[in-house]
């Protein structure tokens, strides 16, 4: 079976040195970084990795045009070269590499969709956040789910996820616009409105492993709104 980690990139050089190695050691997966224009050097560590292993792609956009274009852009690449698996993730080290094998189990079982989750079973699986930021995934979490229906996901926010390939067909890739985590809410809603099955797994995330977060009040509000524009039927 294809394969595709999807690894959208601004100012990540530090990370992704660290990142693609441990990727590589599943010899089934391949790679594509979406790069929007950093400028400490990213596309430069990725481009020499592209050399070294034909499993590794690079895909340069001229700016920050945010995280959920970034994704749409990788899966219809993907999409283009026929893979079956797709596979969200941070390229910040907060997603742990070792849980890759789980997530395609998972979805062998049947799952359409696979939510890396980490608040499975009433538990908090978080390292190095304080108790604000935690507040606020939590309290986005629960309003998400109660207004759009989805009580049964814990961490619909998540961006660590796999998809199968019909998901990303079904949807209309062109009609998302979101970014941020609103990316995340619209794509889950989605996939369960169009009938798909979504479970998720437990996993640990830890606080970026260097560089700064992308979080910010305009994502927050952004969510926020498209909540009830998914719930209204305007998106």
């Amino acid at each position: 079976m294809r394969i595709l980690v999807v690894l959208p990139t601004y100012n990540e050089a530090q990370n992704i040195k660290v990142l693609i190695p441990k990727l590589l050691e599943y010899d089934f997966l391949d790679l594509l970084v979406v790069d929007d224009g950093s400028q400490d050097g990213t596309p430069q560590v990725v481009k020499e990795w592209c050399g070294r292993d034909s499993r590794v792609h690079l895909l340069e956009r001229p700016c920050k045009m945010g995280l959920g274009t970034a994704y749409v852009a990788g899966f219809k690449w993907g999409l283009e070269k026929d893979y079956r698996l797709f596979f969200e993730m941070d390229a910040d080290l907060s997603h742990d590499p070792k849980d890759i094998p789980r997530f395609i189990e998972k979805a062998q079982e049947g799952y359409h969709v696979v939510i890396g989750s980490r608040y499975t079973r009433g538990t908090i699986s978080v390292v190095g956040w304080d108790f604000k930021r935690l507040l606020i995934s939590k309290f986005a979490n629960w309003y998400a789910t109660t207004i759009l229906g989805l009580k049964h996901l814990t961490d619909i926010t998540s961006g660590y996820r796999c998809y199968h390939r019909q998901v990303l067909e079904r949807i209309n890739l062109n009609s998302i616009k979101s970014n941020g985590y609103a990316f995340q809410i619209e794509m889950a809603y989605k996939a369960h409105r169009l009938g798909f099955k979504i479970a998720e797994i437990p996993i640990i995330f830890y606080e970026r492993g260097s560089g700064s977060s992308k979080m910010s009040k305009k994502i927050a509000l952004e969510a926020a709104i498209m909540v009830w524009r998914l719930k209204l039927g305007k998106a």
